[in-house]
C-alpha cells in the first residue's frame, strides 16, 4: 500500500498537513534519556500561520486544545510560534540554548509515525476529503464514487487541484486522471501561505473545479468560506492509496513522565477533544477507514 503521509502537516496543511506528508521521510531522532523539569507552563510549538491548527490568534483546532489541556493541567498555556518547515521540529521542539529552558515542550499534532519526536497515544483518525464549490456543475456528485462514474467527457473537463507529495497525486494516477492535476506546494518558502489557501482562493476563485485536501483542513474552510458553499467528500483508503491517518502529539525523546501526563489527559478528555474537533468539522473516521457519523 503507498502509504504516504499527511507535513498540521504536522500537512497534513504545513504543519499537521504537512508533518503528514513528510512523516514517511522524516530522519531518525535521538531517544537519549533527559532530566525533566517542573512544568510551570503548558509550553506549545505552533506555526504562527497555520489554520486550521493553530495561528497568533490562537483560533485554531490546536489552539482550542491546547486551552484545554492547559485547564486539564492547572497550567497557564504559552506558545513559541515558528512557521512550519523542514526545520520546525529542530527550531522549537528541540531547541536550547546552554543554561536555558527549551523554546516549548509540545506540538499539538503530528501523525503516528512521525519519528522526529516521541508520539503520544492518538486523539483522532481523519482523512483526505475532495471538495468543490456548489454550482458550477458537479452538484449532483455525492460521493468520490460518483466523482469517477461520471461520464468520460464530463470528468476530463474537471481541473483538481491538490498539494505535492500528499495522497492526491498517488489516487489521481491510479485513476487516470494525472493530466487534470493542478499541483501546489505544500512547503511554501512563503511564512504567508497557509493550508486553506487551495480552497479559500483558488477553489472560490474558479482556478480549479475539485480540491484534494487534508480533512481537517476540508472541514474548517467549507465552514469558513460563505461564497460559494463548499461541499466535502471525504475520501476512503482503497487498494494502493492511503487516505486515513492517526495524528497524535508530539514530546521530546527520552521525556517519559512528560509523555504520561500529556496521554493522561488525552484519555480523560476524549469527550471534550471529540467535541472540539467537531466544532471544526473534522471529518472523523473508525479504526478501519469508515467515517463516523
Amino acid at each position: 500500500m503507498n502509504d504516504t503521509r499527511p507535513a498540521r502537516t504536522a500537512s497534513l496543511s504545513r504543519l499537521a498537513a504537512g508533518l503528514v506528508a513528510l512523516a514517511a521521510v522524516a530522519l531518525p531522532a535521538l531517544a537519549q534519556a533527559q532530566d525533566e523539569p517542573e512544568r510551570k507552563a503548558l509550553k506549545v510549538c505552533q506555526d504562527p500561520n497555520n489554520l486550521p491548527f493553530s495561528n497568533v490568534a490562537a483560533e485554531g483546532i490546536e489552539n482550542r486544545l491546547a486551552d484545554l489541556f492547559g485547564k486539564a493541567m492547572g497550567l497557564p498555556v504559552q506558545y513559541y510560534s515558528f512557521p512550519a518547515r523542514l526545520a520546525f521540529i529542530r527550531n522549537t521542539l528541540r531547541y536550547k540554548l546552554p543554561g536555558e529552558d527549551f523554546r516549548c515542550d509540545i506540538v499539538m499534532g503530528v501523525p503516528v509515525g512521525f519519528d522526529q519526536v516521541s508520539v503520544t497515544k492518538p486523539y483522532y483518525r481523519s482523512t483526505y476529503a475532495m471538495v468543490y464549490a456548489q454550482g458550477r456543475g458537479l452538484d449532483d456528485v455525492k460521493s468520490v464514487q460518483d466523482f469517477l462514474a461520471l461520464p468520460p467527457e464530463r470528468r476530463q473537463k474537471v481541473r483538481i487541484g491538490l498539494y505535492d507529495r500528499t495522497p492526491a497525486a498517488a489516487w489521481l494516477n491510479k485513476h487516470g486522471l494525472v493530466d487534470q492535476g493542478v499541483p501546489y506546494q505544500m512547503m511554501s518558502p512563503d511564512p504567508a501561505q497557509y493550508p486553506g489557501e487551495l480552497l479559500e482562493k483558488e477553489l472560490s476563485a474558479g482556478k480549479v473545479d475539485v480540491a484534494i485536501v487534508w480533512g481537517p483542513i476540508a472541514g474548517f474552510f467549507a465552514k469558513r468560506v460563505a461564497e460559494p458553499r463548499l461541499t466535502v467528500l471525504p475520501m476512503q483508503s482503497e487498494p494502493g492509496v492511503r487516505f486515513d491517518f492517526e495524528m497524535a502529539m508530539g514530546v521530546r525523546h527520552g521525556e517519559r513522565e512528560w509523555k504520561q501526563q500529556v496521554e493522561k489527559v488525552i484519555e480523560t478528555q476524549r469527550a471534550e477533544i471529540t467535541a472540539i474537533l467537531r466544532d471544526f468539522r473534522v471529518p472523523l473516521v473508525a479504526e478501519g477507514g469508515t467515517l463516523l457519523p
